[in-house]
Parts: structure tokens; sequence; C-alpha cells
């Protein structure tokens, strides 16, 4: 029996220390694993995509997780890009994680009808635990408990052992232990079907345009020319004109230069292309800059 498991996050949520806690709290508990990331662009707020492979038996699997009996979906904006691509291959009967309060919001356009869910707001537990919106342990424990073949006590073991690699200090790692016990305790397991998928696979013709002065956009959906990222967001700035004063260091300080000034020298925010590092909130001087949690995907 294999156990595939794909993570997908944006960069800063902690999608590859996820995959690893899981990996590691599975070979605690006796069982073969693997696992392993592919970043995109790198960059806090882009897709990330990681993947743990458990098995009772040798792995000869490599490589990309094409086909997850469960799909941890660390932030719920990923459901709406189309880069991310983050319901593929799913099994019959799988089951995806939704890091929600809810599921409401999901639509037939991104879900289908055999798939199993499950949600839980790990964001919101981990505000309260940590203060930040680091979900590697919490997105860690709902995987754990979800293909229930891990003890609570191998996952915290495999907590401590992760984020004391990656140089955590202890009281962050004690904090990460509480909030992976919470979130454990929190789920029950679910019956995991291994069966094997029934779709043909086909390889996709790739279309090349060369026309016009050899600088060609990529029009498919998801690159560079149609992807925006805004999508990449978790929280959004949020500007309050009246507290404004126009000193315009936020304007300085975007590195993407995704501010614009009006006429009285007051930013504009292109929620288009911010992709919510949130240097602006950060830096603002009078505090004129708040925070939203992102709920869409631009």
């Amino acid at each position: 029996m294999i156990i595939r498991v794909r993570f997908h996050g944006r960069g800063g949520q902690g999608a590859k220390t996820a995959s690893r806690i899981l990996g590691t709290s599975c070979f605690i508990e006796g069982l073969n694993v693997q696992d392993s990331p592919v970043y995109g662009a790198e960059r806090r707020g882009a897709p990330v995509t990681a993947f743990t492979r458990i098995s009772d038996e040798q792995i000869l699997e490599r490589g990309y997780v094409f086909d997850p009996d469960l799909i941890v979906v660390m932030d719920p904006t990923l459901l709406d890009s189309p880069a991310a691509r983050v319901t593929d291959g799913i099994r019959k009967k799988g089951v995806i994680f939704l890091n929600s309060p809810s599921v409401t919001h999901i639509t037939k356009q991104n879900i289908a009808s055999d798939f199993r869910l499950v949600n839980f707001d790990l964001t919101n537990a981990a505000m309260e635990m940590l203060g930040k919106p680091i979900i590697s342990s919490a997105s860690a424990a709902a995987a754990a408990r979800l293909i229930g073949m891990v003890k609570e006590s191998s996952l915290e073991q495999a907590i401590e052992t992760e984020l004391e690699e990656i140089g955590l200090s202890e009281e962050t790692i004690e904090k990460n232990v509480l909030l992976g016990r919470k979130v454990f305790s929190s789920l029950e397991p679910v019956e995991l079907m291994t069966e094997e998928s029934s779709r043909e696979l086909k390889i996709a013709p790739l279309e090349l345009i060369l026309e016009g002065n050899g600088l060609e956009d990529i029009t498919a959906a998801g690159n560079s020319s149609v992807s925006r990222t805004g999508s990449w967001r978790i929280f959004k700035p949020v500007v309050d004109y009246e507290k404004c004063t126009a000193c315009t260091v936020c304007y300085a300080y975007c590195p993407e230069s995704a501010l614009t000034l009006r006429q009285d020298g007051k930013p504009v925010i292109d929620y288009d292309n911010c992709k919510g590092c949130l240097i602006c909130y950060r830096e603002c001087p009078p505090k004129a800059i708040t925070l939203e949690r992102e709920v869409v995907a631009f």
C-alpha cells in the first residue's frame, strides 16, 4: 500500500516543511517515506508544491505526485489559480483537506463530486498560537491525522526534529508542537481509497506561436501575460485615507511597483499585482495601512 500526499501552499506558509514533518512522523512509525518540494518563483506568496509518499513497502516511484490520495490545500485561493492546478489527478474518492473555516466557496468548476472534503481553519489557529500565518506544523498535523497512520507522539517528535534542524528557538518549537497537537486532536482519520486511477494519461501538445518580433507572449493560462501576482496574497494591505499623510514612503518601498499616487499624493494599490509582501504595512509611518485576510484570487 502506498499513500501519496500533495501539499499546495504559498511561499512562506511552510509547505516544504509540512511535507518533511509528515514524512518524518511516518518514518518514526517504521514506514518507508519520500518527501520533496517543487519551487516555482521562490518568492514569498508564490505557489509552492511539496510531496510525501508513504508505504509499508519499498517505494519505487520518484518525482512529482500526479495522482494523490490526499491533497492539502494550505491556501484556498489556490483553487482559483490556473497555474496551481490544485485538484489535478486526485484519485477517485480521494480527500482534499482545505485550510478554511468553511467549504462553501468551492464551486463545481474547481472540484468534482467524487472527492471528499475536510476543512479546518489552520491560519486562524496559527495566528492564535504563533501570531503568524505559518502553518507548516498545522498542515502536517492535519495530513498525519487524516491518513490515520501516525500517533500524536510521533507527530510531536517529528515537529521538534524538523524545526530544530531549521534553527527555530525552543519557544517557537514548543508553540508549533501545541499547534500540531490542537489540529491533530480536532480531526478524525479518513479511509483513503488507494484505487488506481483509470484515467488515461496523454501527452499534451505544446503550442508555440512564432509571429511578430520574436518576443511572443506565452498565452496559456497561468503564464506571464495572464497571471497576476495578486493571487499570491494571504493578507492584503488596505489604506486608511483619513490617516494617510501622503508621505509616499509606501510608494518608495513597494518592490513590485504595485502602488501609484493620486493627485493628492496618497497611494492607490493595484490589487491585481500586489503580491502581499506587506512592506508598505510595516514601513507606513502613521500606520495608515491595515491588513485584511485575502479570500479571492485575482
